[in-house]
């Protein structure tokens, strides 16, 4: 996928564009918001930049202009690889989604690939690959195995000694390269998970690790991977927690203002049980790290039956 332009094209602009970062950077998120929109006057088809003028004028506690920022953002990149719909959303200024744009999900692992490892088991105390791991270990070894939203190859790397076969699926053609290099897949392939159709009972173990919360509604793909198993099947994968107190939690799933999808444990179990699987086990874990702060998370173990 082509990238958003992280430069406007026009000197001047950038020059103002680096300035409101350093005005923002330094809390004046007011004089920010004015200078971007200054810059952006010069280079008004600059759709990343009209989505950075959101974020400051937010800061700024300017709702409006955050708002007519980031619908430009959509006028100008109609795929919304930036994400502006859900800025939109969190700011009640679009409907409730079920899922997030198929485009920023593989921009967002496409620009992130070169440094995903080392941000995510360095930095941000990355765990769910490990629990994965801890949980299906004990029902090894598995004869065909997939990876769902296998990213860098992080959780092919822990399932490679359990299984014979192993492929992976991912939207992020520059997270399949470094899979790739990674030698530990027998078949990738490049796939949105929210239209992968799986051959009907081709698996023993299918896993998502910290997938789903790119993902947002659930029925569909869990259903697909339920399809895709054979009897006694085994299907392990993780959520960001909902807690019952979510302000939208009779739903099942929530939007948060990481742009992330949190899902409630009985959400979880319910669309399990429609797509005929039993749930095995349910751990609430902590499965990272963000802004010095811990993310609850759960650990879903499921199976079809004999």
């Amino acid at each position: 996928m082509k990238p958003l332009q992280t430069s406007s094209g026009d000197m001047l602009a950038d020059r103002r564009a680096d300035y409101a970062e350093m005005l923002f950077q330094s809390g004046d998120t007011n004089a920010a918001a004015e200078l971007m929109l200054n810059a952006l006057e010069r280079a008004p088809g600059w759709a990343l930049g009209w989505f950075r003028l959101g974020e400051m004028a937010e800061a700024a506690g300017q709702a409006a202009q955050a708002v007519e920022a980031w619908r430009t953002v959509l006028k100008l990149d109609p795929a919304d690889r930036a994400g502006a719909r859900l800025k939109l959303e969190l700011a009640g200024a679009a409907e409730r989604s079920s899922a997030p744009p198929g485009a920023f999900v593989e921009a967002l692992f496409d620009q992130y690939a070169d440094s995903f490892d080392a941000s995510l088991v360095e930095k941000l105390a990355y765990r769910v690959p490990d629990l994965l791991l801890e949980a299906v270990r004990p029902l090894a070894p598995f004869g065909a195995a997939v990876d769902l939203g296998c990213g860098t190859g992080l959780m092919g790397g822990k399932l490679r000694p359990l299984v014979r076969q192993l492929e992976g699926y991912d939207i992020s053609a520059a997270m399949l390269r470094k899979a790739e290099a990674k030698k530990v897949y027998d078949r990738l392939e490049k796939a949105d998970l929210q239209t992968l159709e799986l051959p009907e009972k081709s698996a023993d173990l299918i896993v998502a690790a910290d997938v789903f919360m790119y993902v947002g509604a659930l029925d569909g793909v869990v259903a697909m991977a339920a399809r895709a198993l054979r009897p006694g099947g085994v299907f392990a994968f993780s959520v960001e927690r909902l807690d019952a107190a979510g302000k939208s939690s009779r739903s099942g799933f929530e939007l948060r203002d990481s742009r992330r999808y949190a899902h409630a444990d009985v959400y979880v179990q319910d669309v399990a049980k429609a797509a005929g699987l039993e749930i095995r086990s349910l751990a609430r874990e902590t499965i990272r790290m963000d802004r010095g702060a811990p993310i609850g998370g759960t650990i879903i173990l499921a199976e079809t039956p004999e």
